[in-house]
């Protein structure tokens, strides 16, 4: 006997984690995109991208156009907010529902954010990084540690912040 196609609850359960993995990306997008503001003030801010990239292509962050780079920057923007959403929906059933932000609860929109913003973090610091070649490791990686470091804390301020206001009635 076959089995029946899954009813409209289960399609609608399942269209509304997709919506809110999509807008999470998005979100993600735009928090990368604010995160170039700081990047474009700080004299290694970009440096990262380049790296990042440089790691991808296995490269050096010299070969590495800016469209490439910007593109790289972009785009883990856009994996982030998929993680965001990830933690989200893992934090969201073991966390109390105390007070909210738009139609997610605080907590585990807080504790997602700010897992997330520690795992970019973390990841370029001590794994990107050191694999970009001894000129930019040894000689400037404090740095540029330092300057992802406040980057990154606005990519989290911009998903406090933007999140809530597009998943606003799921």
């Amino acid at each position: 006997m076959p089995t029946p196609p899954p009813g409209p609850a289960v399609a609608g359960v399942l269209g509304e984690a997709l919506t809110f993995v999509g807008l999470s990306a998005v979100s993600g997008f735009v928090a990368a995109v604010a995160m170039t503001v700081p990047m474009a003030t700080q004299e290694d801010g970009y440096t990262p991208a380049y790296i990042a990239a440089a790691t991808l292509r296995r490269t050096t962050p010299e070969e590495v156009s800016t469209v490439v780079a910007r593109l790289v920057h972009y785009g883990a923007g856009v994996v982030s907010g998929v993680l965001y959403a990830a933690a989200y929906a893992a934090l969201s059933p073991l966390l109390p529902s105390t007070a909210s932000a738009g139609s997610l609860d605080a907590l585990p929109h807080a504790l997602a954010t700010a897992a997330v913003v520690g795992f970019v973090y973390v990841f370029f610091a001590h794994f990107v990084l050191p694999r970009a070649g001894t000129g930019v490791h040894e000689e400037r990686s404090t740095a540029v540690r330092g300057q992802w470091l406040r980057s990154s804390l606005v990519f989290g301020a911009t998903l406090v912040v933007v999140l809530p206001l597009v998943t606003w009635g799921l």
